[in-house]
């Protein structure tokens, strides 16, 4: 049971973070920010009401994690062959057993609001390293537009569908993978 729920930590972990490896450079050695466009980079973070947007979307993945586990655990131990029915129904009831307190776990990280300041405390810099004062203030500006507002409160609703997109996306293409070695692993 620890290895399916080892194994489906895993693939949240690697599918959450493929995007980020995909799309982001290794970051740059730490150099000086300047105070000014750190507190630039803080004002936007602010008028982003970033803290209650990762809030919203941590309890979002929540919420969801208990049946992606599953999903995830059963598919598991559906899908290995060296398991007979007898061993899979028994797998299934240590899983029934043993997930709800994985699944606590997981959900009491991601609630964290602790999380969620380690989060701010290393992005905002990013930010000031990223971005000129002039243009994070620029960046302020928009976000407190009717339009910029409007985008801040999409957001969260529209990254979690995202995700969901992104998921089946994900899981079109890896079944027949997952078919295609579990033909050859019988082999």
């Amino acid at each position: 049971m620890k290895k399916i729920v080892a194994a489906v930590v895993s693939v949240f972990a690697l599918v959450g973070a493929a995007p980020s490896f995909a799309q982001t450079p290794a970051p740059a050695p730490a150099a000086a920010i300047d105070p000014a466009t750190l507190a630039a980079s803080q004002e936007l973070f602010e008028a982003m009401n970033h803290r209650a947007m990762m809030t919203g979307m941590m309890q979002q993945m929540s919420q969801g994690i208990a049946q992606s586990m599953r999903a995830g655990a059963e598919a598991a131990i559906n899908n290995n062959p060296k398991l007979g029915d007898e061993q899979k129904q028994q797998a299934r009831a240590k899983m029934d057993k043993e997930l709800p307190g994985f699944i606590n776990a997981m959900q009491s990280v991601m609630n964290d609001p602790g999380m969620i300041d380690e989060i701010l405390a290393e992005t905002v810099p990013l930010y000031a390293r990223t971005f000129s004062a002039d243009e994070l203030k620029q960046m302020t500006a928009f976000y407190r537009t009717p339009v910029g507002a409007k985008m801040l409160a999409s957001t969260p609703q529209l990254m979690a569908q995202g995700m969901q997109v992104g998921q089946q996306v994900v899981a079109r293409r890896i079944g027949p993978l997952m078919q295609k070695m579990q033909q050859e692993s019988k082999q």
